[in-house]
């Protein structure tokens, strides 16, 4: 009798994936496949399109030096039909399986797609649970479910208790549940920044970035600085080089930025996470080790176990607790097309030209140059929420539906009214200014006199508070800046307004 036919996706390269349990070597057939489709329903970048292909072409080759029958259908072979659902139906048709196994997915319209493969195919489907994760879906909808307002550090301290990271019995490390109060420093211009660890790429990658260079000519990002992590070998490493010289420092500026450094102090982990090579678990129990050592004190360790154990959990139960409707609202009503800057740099503004130079030559960029610059500019400009997030899905290599779409629609650009954050992450040019570099070798200024020399940021700012006066006036944490507004002299705010205006409509 013919096996189970186990399907992995391009972001379960884990061998202890659901999918993969109770594997029959004997009987039980594994595919994999790269498909058209998924390469291209955002133009996602080179690297990001690089890392996904060589990762799962060596996690096949890993599976068949283990013993495992599987079947790899790469992007260029013949016949390749281009979808999940197409690339199946001809494996179906040649292996007859028993039924389909395969593990949840990260993003809700490969679900629906699942859901529809039983009566596609006449096959029993199983879809088991993602249990790389520390809460499922269920258990986070029940925890929503209980609450008038969701907030991400109620659920972070549930996930404290629930994993036993950083616990000292009932109670936090340290008498906290949460050091953020001490990692807003800036960064000293004396600084020495860590070299990062970064991969050659071997054989296979090479394959790849050739198929991606003549394939995807017209993506957006550079393959020239490929350095990712594409097995599982060279993820431990990431990590362990990340623990050693990076973690200790990593609290304090984490959300600082330098012109010239990129990377800083980040972990560079979640392209590996995201897609598998890494489990959470392992993460933050290396970091949570580190501070038990005496290698990395207790705000760095905390802050880096919070974005995985908190936030990561957070979004992730957030999405498939309010999809398919989410992504839909538009609580600010912003309208404005995306700048062709995102994808090109060309811009005045020296900070968002570094953040999208950065982006495109690594498919990357920490969460403060995403959230208060490229993030914070879309939210004070009014840019039509869809299309930021389409190029955020696209041009970040750790990004997937289920983690960048509440960060995007909810955090960044607040137009989900409110449910993810308790207000808009908006900013003038002075937090700027005071969390890097870019302010001083810009020709715009945010302290400024004259209008025609004054950030942007700051006249976009004000006019944003104005602009939504009726719908975010009355939220307690932006009393101070309204009545910075409303105290404001006459001339001033209507000169700040004009700015704006002006600036807007230059885009």
């Amino acid at each position: 009798m013919a096996g189970a036919l186990r399907l992995i996706l391009g972001d379960q390269l884990t061998r202890g994936v659901s999918s993969l349990k109770d594997i029959d070597p004997k009987k039980d057939h594994v595919l994999m496949v790269e498909v058209h489709d998924e390469t291209t329903y955002v133009k996602h970048h080179k690297q990001k399109i690089t890392l996904l292909l060589s990762a799962m072409r060596h996690f096949a080759e890993e599976l068949k030096q283990e013993g495992l029958n599987i079947t790899y259908v790469k992007l260029e072979d013949k016949g390749n039909t281009g979808s999940f659902t197409g690339e199946l139906h001809r494996a179906i048709k040649k292996l007859k399986p028993s039924k389909l196994i395969v593990t949840e997915p990260g993003e809700y319209r490969v679900r629906a797609m699942m859901e529809s493969w039983q009566d596609e195919f006449n096959l029993p489907v199983e879809i088991r649970g993602d249990d790389r994760f520390f809460a499922t879906p269920a258990e986070f909808s029940e925890w929503a479910s209980a609450r008038k307002e969701l907030r991400m550090e109620f659920f972070y301290r549930e996930m404290r208790k629930k994993s036993g990271l950083l616990m000292k019995g009932k109670d936090p490390e340290g008498g906290q549940w949460n050091y953020d109060s001490e990692n807003r420093k800036a960064l000293s211009p004396k600084e020495k920044i860590p070299e990062r660890l970064r991969f050659k790429p071997d054989a296979i990658t090479k394959e790849v970035m050739d198929l991606v260079s003549q394939r995807f000519d017209t993506h957006p990002g550079s393959l020239e600085k490929f350095g990712w992590p594409v097995t599982r070998k060279e993820a431990l490493k990431a990590l362990d080089h990340f623990i050693k010289f990076c973690l200790p420092r990593f609290g304090d500026v984490q959300d600082a930025m330098k012109g010239s450094e990129p990377f800083l102090f980040h972990a560079l982990l979640a392209p590996a996470l995201n897609c598998g090579l890494l489990l959470p678990l392992e993460i933050c129990r290396a970091a949570e080790r580190a501070y038990h050592q005496g290698h990395a004190p207790l705000n760095a360790v905390e802050g880096f176990i919070r974005q995985i154990l908190g936030w990561r959990e957070y979004v992730r139960g957030l999405y498939w607790h309010v999809m398919p409707d989410y992504s839909r609202s538009n609580a600010l009503d912003a309208t404005r097309p995306l700048p062709e800057f995102y994808w090109t740099g060309d811009t005045e503004l020296n900070c968002l030209r570094n953040c999208v130079k950065d982006t495109m030559d690594n498919a990357y960029a920490h969460h403060i140059q995403r959230l208060m610059v490229l993030g914070n500019f879309a939210l004070l400009a009014g840019i039509r929420p869809s299309e930021v997030e389409d190029w955020f899905l696209a041009v970040y290599a750790d990004a997937y539906e289920w983690v960048e779409l509440p960060n995007v629609h909810g955090m960044a650009l607040y137009a989900d009214g409110g449910l993810l954050a308790s207000k808009p992450y908006a900013a003038s040019g002075a937090y700027i200014d005071r969390m890097s570099d870019y302010c001083s070798s810009c020709r715009f200024s945010p302290k400024a006199k004259e209008a025609e020399k004054l950030c942007p940021f700051t006249p976009l700012y004000w006019a944003f508070l104005e602009r939504n006066r009726k719908r975010l006036s009355k939220n307690p944490r932006l009393f101070m800046p309204y009545r910075s507004l409303d105290s404001m002299a006459e001339a001033t705010r209507k000169r700040h307004l004009a700015t704006a205006e002006a600036f807007l409509s230059s885009l």
